[in-house]
């Protein structure tokens, strides 16, 4: 094997952390049967540089906040916030600029500034006692949000299959990491080269073998419409910050969740370091699970998201 194989195999598996899961006919059928819960009013927030957030509120008692997956919509969500809504909790659930339906400017995509944004959409729907619930790379908004602005608005929050914590970038005192040079090679040599074929390549390793072949394209079909600039940028950001001094500062409540089978974020480089670092977090392994375990695993998952936030 050449070094650019090399070098595409090892970004293209640590980094995979976009693709998203799936699930069975039957559910969706369910899912199109059971009748929908309405949403607040209210579309949009406005940042302090002018960047319109898009938002859905879903439901009523205490908050969830769920923050998406790198270059995926707010929608990816849909099988969390029918069931959380139904179960007595109001579900928020926003794009992150350069996503779905918010202002996609050039610039914006460094920690600090998504930490910004979530901060103002909590601030301006004035929440309280929120959960915040990420999945992917949206793992490394809540660390920063934390470091950023305190839990004073926080009572709880949830890390799914966290990618790029505690560290992805390989330096002399993070040996198990990736070489910079194969990160900017992804995306430059596969990512720029064909954004539609990598995804249409990675299905497998991210689903289960009974997910359904339309849900598989839904998934595709979200992703592409998240802008390849955006995408990459956003990659670029947050694979080079290292979150490992700010994770023993968390104090609030943590639930970490992630598959043993996952090849977009390994485990034992993401997962279980993030959990040792962070005080009285609790880790839980779903055996088999890949990358897209909040579509793959949702019942189980739902479960234990509704335990964990009421408990």
């Amino acid at each position: 094997m050449d070094r650019r194989t090399l070098m595409k195999s090892a970004a293209s598996g640590a980094v995979g952390a976009c693709l998203l899961g799936g699930m069975t006919d039957n559910a969706m059928n369910a899912r199109a049967a059971a009748p929908p819960a309405k949403p607040h009013t209210g579309d949009f927030i406005e940042t302090a540089d002018g960047v319109k957030l898009a938002y859905t509120d879903w439901g009523s008692g205490k908050p969830v906040v769920f923050i998406h997956a790198w270059a995926l919509p707010s929608p990816m969500w849909d099988y969390q916030i029918g069931a959380l809504s139904q179960a007595g909790l109001r579900c928020i659930a926003y794009d992150r600029r350069g996503h779905g339906r918010s202002s996609k400017p050039g610039s914006g995509y460094d920690c600090d500034t998504l930490a910004d944004d979530l901060s103002a959409l909590l601030t301006q729907l004035d929440l309280r006692g929120v959960t915040l619930v990420s999945h992917s790379f949206g793992s490394c908004e809540i660390v920063r949000y934390l470091t950023r602005h305190g839990a004073g608005r926080i009572e709880k929050i949830v890390l799914i299959a966290p990618a790029a914590l505690p560290f992805l970038t390989r330096t002399p005192d993070n040996p198990n990491g990736i070489p910079a040079e194969a990160l900017e090679f992804f995306r430059s040599h596969v990512l720029q080269a064909d954004f539609p074929k990598w995804l249409e390549e990675g299905r497998q390793g991210f689903f289960v073998a009974d997910t359904s072949p339309s849900l598989q394209e839904w998934v595709k079909q979200l992703m592409l419409t998240t802008p390849l600039p955006v995408a990459i940028e956003t990659s670029r950001r947050i694979t080079s910050t290292d979150f490992r001094q700010e994770l023993p500062g968390i104090t609030v409540p943590t639930l970490i969740i992630h598959g043993d089978k996952d090849v977009s974020a390994p485990i034992d480089l993401t997962g279980r370091p993030t959990a040792a670092l962070i005080p009285k977090a609790q880790f839980r392994v779903y055996e088999g699970a890949p990358h897209g375990i909040f579509l793959t695993h949702k019942d189980r998952l739902n479960a234990d998201l509704l335990g964990f936030i009421k408990g």
